[in-house]
């Protein structure tokens, strides 16, 4: 007898995700549902603050991440905190990422908070909330007006 299979749900899928930062900086792996929707409500001016559909998403990732990841160096995803919610395709998570600016050296970290919908294994629908003034100050990038 085979044992059933077992669909991931947002707590393993936040953990692939958090895995594939470490080990490829930025996106999300194969862990987007083709409908995905990413949403970064407190986007800089003059960046999207959502993107539907996992293609949508990649086009608009790709360079931002190729280009963060030529900066940075992400060394941890720390202080994980993980917060159910009464739908369990939903959950809150509280993380920080930290690693050191490849041209000075320098340490640093920035807090983010993501609600994650997970359906059928795959995420449907990513929010994120980062201090954006944190990181264009980490990455030394003027602010976009």
């Amino acid at each position: 007898m085979t044992e059933p299979t077992v669909t991931p749900g947002p707590r393993e899928i936040f953990e692939r995700v958090r895995r594939h930062w470490l080990e490829n900086l930025g996106g999300f792996g194969n862990e987007l549902a083709e409908n995905a929707v990413v949403e970064i409500p407190f986007a800089p001016p003059g960046m999207a603050r959502r993107h539907e559909g996992k293609e949508a998403f990649l086009l608009f990732s790709g360079p931002e991440q190729a280009a963060f990841a030529d900066r940075f160096a992400l060394d941890e995803v720390r202080d994980v905190v993980v917060h159910e919610t009464a739908d369990p395709e939903v959950i809150v998570v509280e993380y920080e990422l930290a690693g050191r600016v490849l041209a000075t050296g320098r340490q640093a970290s920035s807090p983010f908070i993501g609600v994650l919908r997970v359906r059928d294994g795959k995420i449907v629908n990513w929010r994120e909330y980062q201090n954006t003034l944190n990181m264009i100050e980490i990455m030394g990038q003027p602010q976009r007006t």
